[in-house]
């Protein structure tokens, strides 16, 4: 039945992506077009509901404790990325410092790659994720200390940095434990 339904999710998503890049065959004609960026966009977006399909199934046969800490650093990335994206979190979004902040999400990304997603490995993932967090504006203090920290100022920043840093430790902490679950059961 799973196979089923990942069968058919993949193929209206594949199925979808083809009618986007024939739609930009026919439509160069009169108001409506399809450009490239809007294909590219379209695609992303039907490529990450697949995947996040494909996840949905690969939490389900872990444990409790491993999808809540999957799903808080997840979660975590995503405000993280939201945020300094949007607003910026040191001073406006136009910032170049809040570029430094996508070393958090690759310092995830390559060490659930290098722990192969072991719930043990992921809780040191996730520790040096809320390292990095909380270090970034330490660098910008020392890298380029007339930086504007808009109008929280540094002291807000620093507030700002720990809130995440926290929710990604607190999501070490729950990897931690279902490593000592996975481990009690193996016992």
């Amino acid at each position: 039945m799973q196979n089923k339904i990942r069968l058919i999710v993949w193929t209206v998503a594949v199925t979808l992506m083809l009618m986007i890049l024939l739609a930009m065959q026919f439509t160069n004609f009169g108001q409506v077009e399809v450009q490239w960026n809007e294909a590219i966009a379209y695609s992303v977006i039907l490529l990450a509901v697949g995947g996040t399909y494909e996840l949905w199934q690969w939490l389900k046969t872990r444990t409790r404790s491993y999808r809540t800490a999957f799903v808080v650093g997840l979660g975590t990335v995503f405000l993280l990325g939201w945020v300094s994206g949007a607003v910026g979190i040191i001073g406006s979004e136009n910032q170049p410092e809040n570029l430094m902040y996508w070393a958090v999400p690759a310092v995830g990304l390559i060490g659930s790659i290098i722990s192969r997603f072991k719930p043990r490995k992921m809780a040191h993932t996730l520790f040096a994720m809320a390292l990095v967090q909380f270090l970034i504006p330490v660098a910008v203090l020392i890298i380029s200390p007339e930086v504007d920290w808009g109008s929280v100022g540094v002291i807000g920043v620093f507030v700002a940095n720990s809130i995440f840093a926290v929710l990604f430790a607190v999501s070490g902490l729950l990897f931690r434990r279902a490593s000592a679950t996975e481990s009690n059961a193996v016992s």
